[in-house]
């Protein structure tokens, strides 16, 4: 019966040495510089420039599908021109991330030959995150607009460029539920740095 139980210990000790071995054996830890290259590599491919939504809105080329998370109520008083609404709140105090057949089945009823861009309430809402992990652990990827309402609707200036503060006005890219497609600016396509494509634009 000893010579059972030590045989036991022993072939335990055995395969948990050649675990560790493995792990510390073949584990490269990520260099430093490794990591940044990570995370910039994620924030270009995850987050989508404001300004190539503007400039699609401006120039009526709807290339992505822009998707609010906020409450409806919140969405039929104002939102980004072309934006559609899948809430993830319930009303402007209470979530909804409990719904999340609802919440999946109706991205999943989205065309699949765009890029989704959603955006919340404000840059540091975790509501997008959180919608984001809901929708990749059921197949669905999506993408973050780099600011969200609150910034688009009530800082325009803040992150749009010096020459383009008098040449476009906030108001012409958001819309109410009674117009939810509508632009009512004109093409004012003047060059700066943040007019660029989305690749090389602000």
């Amino acid at each position: 019966m000893k010579k059972i139980l030590f045989l036991s210990v022993f072939i335990n000790t055995i395969i948990l040495a050649l675990f560790g071995w493995a792990y510390y054996g073949w584990y490269i830890p990520q260099s430093k510089e490794a990591k940044i290259k990570d995370f910039y590599d994620t924030e270009n491919y995850v987050h989508v420039s404001p300004h190539s939504i503007r400039k699609d809105i401006m120039q009526w080329k709807q290339k992505k599908i822009l998707v609010d998370l906020r409450s409806n109520e919140e969405y039929q008083t104002s939102h980004i021109v072309w934006a559609i609404n899948i809430p993830a709140y319930k009303n402007p105090d209470e979530s909804a991330y409990d719904e999340v057949s609802r919440i999946v089945w109706e991205f999943q009823k989205l065309p699949k030959d765009k890029e989704i861009v959603v955006y919340c309430y404000s840059i540091p809402c975790m509501t997008g995150r959180k919608i984001g992990k809901m929708l990749t652990e059921n197949g669905i990827y999506v993408k973050h607009l780099g600011i969200w309402w609150n910034e688009w609707r009530y800082d325009w200036e803040s992150w749009n460029h010096e020459l383009e503060w008098k040449n476009s006005k906030v108001e012409e890219y958001v819309s109410s539920w009674n117009e939810p497609w509508t632009f009512s600016g004109t093409n004012t396509n003047i060059f700066t740095p943040c007019s660029a494509n989305e690749n090389s634009g602000c």
